[in-house]
């Protein structure tokens, strides 16, 4: 297999490899590969294929670090466990029974390694009547702190705490004291939260009409509230403290491929897959600093990739179980995946295109429309083989497909680590910098490195004094025309962050997760920038991130010990 570096190695080591009883680690980084390889390929028996064949492709992709799985298929495969998944969204209906059920169900997906997506705004508001009981309801806020308290405990698979994301839609009568659940210094630190909005919260705000505020449990309009003072709300405490984001319903619903099973409500903890109740997701991501041919894509390469990893993808449905029994029989009826990439700025830096820049916006175009082209295609192939999907004959997918869903943008925040590539579609964080939640290694980008000793301007000095620094754009030793392609996440303005996003989003089935960095000087209205912009471009959902805003939220202390179940550690590949 190929060569690990040190960061990888400590990764692999400290969350992946199998343990004996006494905590002592019994697997090494190829040993762990050909598990999860073996224990795919194996599915490959039921419909008549080549195991051995399958098994020697997955292991050699992964081994070659050209694609990976997400960390529960590395984790759980060939395990007692086996459970495959990261994403779940589970349902939450307006009763003590539905709200207990659900906790415990979110017990055992973090158990398992999943992370958990929900909807609350089926709860009636705080201070509404219980008939049964003559009392009033405490509302969505006061059961997401049941839920928050109970992540606390649960470490999933004995590895990392879970995750979740909360969703409220705009037009519930409590959003305002959701968009402000995480005022409070330590509160919800297990959630992501998201505003959910629709057309007619941004037509009553582009018309400076009021927007109605709606009870659930009556559909009867309790208030009627000024639109932009609720946006406003939401910038403000986005700008303090990194949460909410906001999520597009219309967006996200118009590529529901089976409408008629629901609408999309909610989303995995990282915002990259909206997903029906008690659907789930399995994901992977591609490298792409892998898939080059001197300064070109190797685009036979990285359509032999694409197809392998669909295949890898959907025998990791047939191979897993699942925590609870309806989310086995969603996903039997769906069978969504998520194919996506991660080392995007590497890609751009081999081909000398700067990050921030029209011409990376058409690569991101050009690439993801290639994957995701690809993806139907061999999912179309799966389906001539196996069958497609259960409620295909309803959905909107014209030819038959193997899967609702083939591609989706996660974070990639660990496995882009053992990768050794730059994270997902992100920007990188520096060029030089101490890497603490690996043990304080110090991390310096192998691109620059081998441009700055092409083109004579290395030395250990200039390494030392870019350590840490979070941009390298007024350096003087560096030439100009190297600087741009080294744009790190502080230096890429807000519309650089979303053009990408949108180019991006254009080609995927689900969403993207990504993360809009701004400086510590940003001002609540730059926020509110972010999330007009990024409706205007028609992204699915935004999260923006200011220097100096919480760091702690959703990932703990030590990011890799405590991160978000999907990778989703924007945080932790911004604190070094």
């Amino acid at each position: 297999m190929d060569t690990l570096d040190t960061v990888a190695e400590t990764v692999l080591r400290r969350r992946y490899l199998q343990r004996d009883e006494d905590g002592e680690v019994v697997e090494t980084p190829a040993e762990l590969f050909g598990r999860v390889a073996e224990t795919l390929a194996q599915v490959e028996a039921r419909f008549g294929g080549d195991v051995d064949a399958t098994e020697r492709a997955f292991y050699e992709a992964m081994t070659a670090l050209e694609f990976l799985p997400n960390s529960p298929t590395l984790m759980n495969a060939g395990t007692d466990l086996q459970q495959l998944a990261a994403c779940f969204v589970l349902p939450i209906e307006d009763s003590l029974e539905s709200i207990f059920t659900a906790l415990e169900q979110t017990a055992l997906v973090h158990q398992s390694g999943g992370g958990t997506g929900f909807s609350f705004s089926n709860l009636r508001p705080e201070g509404d009547v219980v008939m049964k009981t003559d009392g009033v309801a405490s509302g969505p806020v006061s059961f997401m702190r049941i839920f928050d308290a109970a992540t606390e405990q649960i470490k999933q698979g004995g590895r990392r705490r879970g995750a979740n994301m909360g969703v409220l839609e705009a037009s519930h009568p409590d959003v305002q004291s959701f968009v402000t659940a995480k005022a409070e210094t330590d509160a919800f630190q297990n959630f992501n939260l998201s505003v959910a909005t629709d057309a007619a919260f941004w037509a009553a705000s582009d018309a400076d009409e009021p927007y109605a505020l709606v009870n659930p449990r009556t559909g009867e309009v309790v208030e009627r509230i000024d639109p932009d003072a609720l946006f406003d709300l939401i910038a403000e405490m986005a700008w303090e403290t990194g949460d909410p984001g906001i999520l597009f319903l219309d967006a996200i619903n118009e590529d529901n491929p089976t409408p008629h099973l629901g609408r999309l409500e909610a989303t995995n903890p990282c915002g990259e897959v909206p997903l029906l109740p008690y659907e789930a997701c399995v994901l992977g991501s591609i490298n792409l600093a892998r898939h080059t041919d001197g300064d070109e894509i190797d685009w036979a390469k990285l359509r032999e990739t694409v197809h392998l990893a669909v295949r890898f993808l959907d025998d990791a449905i047939e191979a897993s179980t699942f925590p609870v029994p309806e989310i086995e029989a969603t996903m039997a009826r769906t069978r969504k995946i998520g194919l996506g990439v991660m080392g995007f700025h590497d890609l751009l830096i081999d081909l000398r295109v700067p990050y921030y820049s029209a011409e990376a916006v058409a690569v991101a175009d050009e690439v993801m429309a290639f994957v995701h082209d690809e993806s139907w295609a061999a999912s179309r192939e799966l389906a001539a083989e196996r069958g497609p999907f259960p409620e295909w004959d309803d959905s909107t997918r014209e030819e038959p497909m193997r899967n609702a869903t083939t591609t989706t943008i996660a974070p990639t925040g660990t496995i882009s680590l053992i990768a050794g590539c730059s994270a997902s579609i992100e920007p990188i964080y520096n060029v030089a910098y101490t890497k603490h939640v690996v043990g304080g290694l110090e991390i310096v980008d192998d691109r620059f490195v081998d441009l700055a000793k092409e083109r004579g301007f290395y030395s250990e000095d200039l390494v030392a004094d870019l350590r840490d620094r979070t941009t390298i754009q007024d350096v003087e030793e560096i030439p100009d025309d190297v600087k741009p392609l080294f744009h790190t996440a502080h230096d890429v303005p807000a519309e650089g962050h979303l053009r990408i996003q949108a180019a991006f989003q254009e080609h995927v089935d689900n969403a993207v997760s990504k993360t809009v960095n701004l400086p510590r000087s940003a001002s609540v209205e730059d926020v509110a920038d972010v999330f007009r912009t990024a409706r205007d471009l028609g992204v699915k959902g935004v999260t923006v991130f200011r220097s100096g805003a919480r760091p702690e939220q959703v990932l703990g202390e030590d990011p890799l010990k405590e991160e978000c179940v999907s990778e989703c550690d924007y945080v932790a590949t911004r604190e070094e």
